[in-house]
């Protein structure tokens, strides 16, 4: 059952990206506003809460080919959301016991609901931040994560909430990061989407606290700063290594992992 009343500091006035998610995964952490809100896009582009599925399944397969394959034992999940199940440490920890996650999101509502999830768990970590301030997130994480070893930076679902130079920041998180690490990312794309549905796309997330941004294959590839995606590369979040590939519609999201 959804939330029926907000806690101090949480605004249910005006939908949350981390909420609609929630709901599009049949969570619970979400309100009328997000519900409202998640139905109208989906009268636009119905293949959107599939999408959220899809990005989900993306983020577990990254993380356990990241904790089996490469052995990472660190990770730094930016945007985060926690649902209600497989999230990172649940995840990572199906691999190795011991692994050490740190979730950042700026969304009031992921802090209590990660405050109820993680109860006291020392190796996993909410902290609240904001992925346009990539110095205040990586001094903040000094303490909980060892950056002298291998982390992997998620930025998954996340920077197309981001206006305003996602290379920039990019750039200025994995500074902080050893050779090693890896950077996964996943982003809506423009690509095959035609005139009329970018317009109808639009007008639904006009409103919205935290707009859509599509962009093109290209740009979601600069965000990996020269870096070349591991196999298979750059591609629909339902076909990064999956023995059951989806089809897209008009409305894809993008995802792939670089080693740096």
């Amino acid at each position: 059952m959804a939330l029926e009343s907000a806690p101090p500091g949480v605004d249910i006035t005006r939908p949350s990206p981390a909420r609609v998610y929630d709901y599009a995964l049949g969570g619970s952490a979400n309100y009328q506003v997000d519900r409202q809100a998640a139905e109208e896009v989906w009268r636009v582009a119905p293949e959107t809460r599939q999408l959220a599925r899809d990005s989900r399944g993306f983020l577990t397969r990254v993380v356990r080919f990241l904790a089996e394959e490469v052995g990472i034992d660190q990770f730094l999940d930016i945007g985060a959301g926690l649902p209600t199940a497989d999230n990172v440490h649940q995840v990572a920890r199906r691999t190795n016991p011991r692994a050490r996650v740190v979730y950042v999101d700026n969304d009031p509502t992921v802090r209590i609901h990660a405050e109820r999830l993680l109860d006291g768990d020392p190796n996993a970590v909410f902290l609240p931040g904001d992925v346009r301030r990539p110095e205040v997130i990586i001094e903040r994480t000094r303490s909980l994560l060892d950056l002298d070893r291998p982390v992997a930076l998620l930025l998954v679902a996340v920077l197309h909430f981001v206006a305003e130079d996602p290379c920039g920041m990019v750039d200025r998180l994995i500074a902080a990061l050893p050779p090693g690490s890896h950077l996964v990312i996943a982003h809506t794309t423009s690509a095959d989407m035609g005139p009329a549905f970018r317009e109808r796309l639009d007008q639904t997330y006009a409103g919205a606290p935290a707009p859509l941004i599509t962009r093109t294959p290209e740009e979601i590839e600069s965000t990996f700063r020269g870096r070349i995606p591991l196999p298979p590369g750059l591609v629909d979040v339902a076909r990064w290594r999956t023995a059951h590939p989806r089809t897209p519609g008009p409305l894809r999201v993008l995802g792939g992992v670089a080693r740096l």
